[in-house]
């Protein structure tokens, strides 16, 4: 076996777990209504109010990650997030998000989710399990040098 093979194998259990946890923390964000979907109106939000976003997801499939705008914006975003201590986290399946999502989303033009911003409406949601396995989770990854660490959400 290559050198580590063995270790892959924990990081995509993790992976299973924290794929479930961002179902439940999307899935309760959409009911508080804290959710900010698309790259402008998330860098718009980021710009002034980075203290109440508790998380970032980019999304792009493989077609769309050749746009050369697009990886810009996810770079600027990338950044700034990072400068603010905010956790981000790369959807592998942006098919699957936009499911999750925009049966729930007004019925105008297809929404851009290429960025999603998690805001934190009330100091209640730091207790929420979910969340707080996400940020564990962010935070492993870094120690692994991984800042932005990609992950599936599960398929239903």
């Amino acid at each position: 076996a290559p050198p580590g093979a063995p270790q892959r194998r924990v990081p995509s259990r993790r992976m299973e777990q924290a794929g479930d946890a961002l179902e439940e923390v999307l899935s309760k964000a959409l009911s508080q209504r804290s959710l900010t979907l698309g790259v402008y109106e998330a860098a718009k939000l980021l710009n002034v109010d980075p203290d109440n976003v508790v998380l970032c997801l980019l999304a792009a499939d493989e077609e769309e990650a050749e746009d050369a705008a697009l990886q810009i914006h996810f770079t600027l975003i990338q950044a700034f997030c990072c400068e603010n201590d905010i956790n981000i986290l790369r959807v592998s399946n942006p098919a699957r998000l936009a499911q999750l999502l925009l049966p729930h989303t007004a019925t105008e033009p297809p929404t851009d989710l290429h960025c999603v911003l998690v805001t934190n409406p009330h100091a209640s949601q730091w207790k929420d399990p979910a969340l707080s396995q996400l940020m564990c989770f962010c935070r492993e990854r870094r120690y692994a040098d991984q800042w932005v660490p990609v992950i599936n959400l599960p398929e239903r």
